[in-house]
């Protein structure tokens, strides 16, 4: 039994907290037991949306490991076809939560993802762990990172085609910070599409594009299928990046909040599982890989989960800066600044017409007190920051301060 798992809040410890008073429990358990009183979750199962794909994982483990129950609820891990049909149904009610892009939750809070609704960031499923790859036609003409495609887009012309798999999400904003960091614009000078993550390999395969950013285990299964190559991870465009989230609606919860305390203890504790051992690691690789999730082998899946990378070329290295889950609880924490700075992506490649209020709508959606009622309940690391600082692969610096004057500060924009 792990540490996390001794120490975790469940159902039982509230109620009994609460019966006796709290007595001989720690400040923060008492203000949980405080917040919930003694209830229950409100709704007892609870349906999370993931798309397949390797970062779907905490939500997964959750469910098969028996967390969920642990917490009074039952999660139903539901597989969807598409971000835009994981958008729909997070709108409608048909999902309560969902494993989802950052960009995805506040391009619906805005309105610039199609419905708007007020929507909820509860935390943070991982980082890094995602790539740009590049077909393999491509790379035989030497177009194997960023500066060498666009020595060759300038030589040959023609229309280069690359895709992203939702307008306002995390790859779409990945490809085309990769793009412009290497002298080529995403909006005149490339042809951006929209495919769903399982379709990036055989859209691919069938010369529908020419490059991809997609999360695992996609741009893996690429190079073993023989059709592309890694030009860059994710990682490399920036370290310990923001990802997927755990999101859903402000309605929910606001209805719900004993359900989605009890959600989100559950995925967290799914998250320091996964990130606890290399045997975990592997269970976990085994377990998503079945049909019922991402439906791969385990072999696209449990080299790049341990760091060990390949980039289709001959190449191997092993990168600490893999896909995390949980990192002693670095990962989960929805840093405002993580959530601003798809807003000023948004900005500068026109999909918002004018600067939003950064700070306030991060304030809105990111549910920063509620994470850290959760996370001190069960004796998980809070940073004392809400902002975090990075360097990006062009040597741009974002530290969540003055976000309007960094989104209009680089040359190539909307």
């Amino acid at each position: 039994m792990t540490d996390l798992l001794k120490t975790s809040l469940n159902r039982r410890t509230v109620l009994q907290a609460a019966t006796v008073g709290a007595v001989g429990v720690s400040p923060a358990l008492r203000a949980l037991v405080h917040a919930q009183g003694s209830d229950a979750p409100e709704k007892k199962e609870v349906k999370i949306g993931f798309i397949p794909l390797t970062d779907c994982a905490s939500v997964v483990m959750a469910s098969v490991l028996g967390f969920d129950k642990k917490y009074g609820v039952t999660i139903i891990p539901t597989k969807e076809a598409s971000w835009a049909g994981v958008r729909d149904k997070l709108v409608n009610g048909e999902l309560d939560f969902a494993h989802v892009l950052y960009g995805l939750v506040y391009g619906v809070h805005l309105g610039t993802a199609g419905p708007k609704k007020d929507m909820a960031v509860l935390m943070s499923l991982n980082n890094n762990g995602q790539a740009i790859t590049l077909s393999k036609a491509l790379a035989d003409k030497g177009a194997v990172d960023g500066p060498s495609l666009a020595k060759l887009m300038a030589k040959e012309k023609r229309e280069y085609t690359f895709a992203g798999t939702f307008p306002t999400g995390t790859h779409a904003m990945w490809m085309h910070y990769w793009l412009a960091a290497a002298g080529i614009n995403p909006l005149s000078g490339a042809k951006l599409i929209t495919v769903p993550p399982p379709q990036m390999v055989a859209n691919m395969r069938v010369g529908n594009m020419d490059g991809f950013c997609v999360g695992e285990p996609w741009n893996h299964r690429a190079i073993m299928d023989g059709i592309g190559i890694t030009a860059n991870t994710t990682q490399d465009i920036w370290k310990d990046h923001p990802e997927k989230v755990l999101g859903t609606s402000a309605e929910f919860v606001k209805k719900n909040p004993n359900t989605t305390r009890a959600v989100m203890m559950a995925v967290l504790e799914a998250s320091h599982w996964i990130d606890a051992s290399l045997s975990n690691k592997m269970k976990m690789a085994e377990t998503v890989a079945g049909k019922a999730y991402v439906n791969t082998s385990v072999d696209a899946i449990n080299q790049r989960i341990l760091g060990r990378y390949q980039n289709g070329l001959g190449k191997t290295w092993d990168d600490p800066n893999h896909m995390k889950f949980f990192n002693d609880g670095a990962v989960n924490f929805p840093y405002l600044s993580d959530g601003m700075w798809f807003l000023t992506q948004h900005k500068r490649w026109g999909l918002l017409k004018d600067h939003p209020d950064y700070l306030g709508v991060a304030k809105q959606i990111n549910q920063i007190e509620l994470y850290k009622s959760v996370a001190s309940a069960m004796k998980i690391n809070v940073p004392k920051e809400l902002m975090r600082s990075s360097k990006l692969l062009d040597g741009v610096v974002w530290d969540g301060k003055e976000p309007a004057k960094y989104a209009d500060s680089f040359k190539i924009k909307a």
